[in-house]
């Protein structure tokens, strides 16, 4: 009896900035993605690697866990600010990269904390993390209506979309150049390695060895 050949592994990686942080890693991890990966003309989603069995998919930070989630991949990088706003219970993050720092904050235009946050109870707030968003509020007591925003979100308090914008910030610089400040700090931000939970126990032979390639490419990174 022949049994079917095994699916490959589904490695999903975010766009952007992570990205150029994360080659490193996955060079130093044994994964070297085919030369079509870094051809910036390519359309080009999915990728096979030097790895047997392993392809790499490119999609948006935020897509990273959804796929990784339901399965769709088996493992992934993702910042620790979208595994919070997404919660999901299928996601096991076993080792921080220790790349893609940054925060999630709180900004407004100058001024306007000292203008209305006395007796604060309800705020309007532009962001692409509702779920953070309001749980900060909430454990303050006060009311947030989130404005769902996928970018530009600077822009927001100067059209009177809202008043206040939640964010990621790293030199503060964009915020400065659009007239905001930063108040509060939400959270600070590092890149993880995620698994489904499922596939964890299922292909375990094949996740395990690559889980502890990248925590061993971590401690040599940090070593150096």
């Amino acid at each position: 009896m022949t049994h079917p050949a095994p699916q490959p592994l589904i490695f999903a990686i975010p766009k952007g900035r992570i990205l150029e942080e994360a080659l490193p890693l996955l060079a130093k991890a044994g994964i070297e993605p085919e030369a079509e990966f870094h051809a910036k003309s390519s359309r080009a989603l999915k990728f096979a690697t030097n790895v047997p069995g392993l392809s790499i998919i490119r999609v948006r930070a935020f897509d990273v866990a959804t796929f990784v989630a339901h399965g769709a991949a088996q493992i992934g990088i993702v910042g620790s600010d979208v595994i919070a706003e997404f919660d999901y219970s299928e996601l096991y993050a076993p080792v921080d990269l220790g790349i893609g720092y940054c925060r999630l904050s709180v900004a407004e235009p100058v001024g306007l904390d000292a203008e209305d946050q006395a007796g604060l109870s309800h705020v309007r707030v532009a962001t692409k993390y509702p779920h953070l968003t309001r749980q900060y509020y909430e454990a303050q007591g006060v009311q947030a209506e989130c404005v769902k925003l996928n970018g530009a979100m600077e822009l927001a308090p100067s059209l009177g979309l809202s008043r206040r914008i939640v964010d990621l910030v790293s030199s503060g610089a964009t915020l400065k150049a659009n007239g905001l400040v930063e108040t509060a700090r939400i959270m600070e931000i590092t890149s993880r390695l995620v698994v489904n939970r499922a596939a964890m126990k299922m292909r375990a032979a094949e996740l395990v060895p690559l889980v502890e390639r990248f925590r061993t490419a971590v401690e040599t990174s940090d070593a150096a």
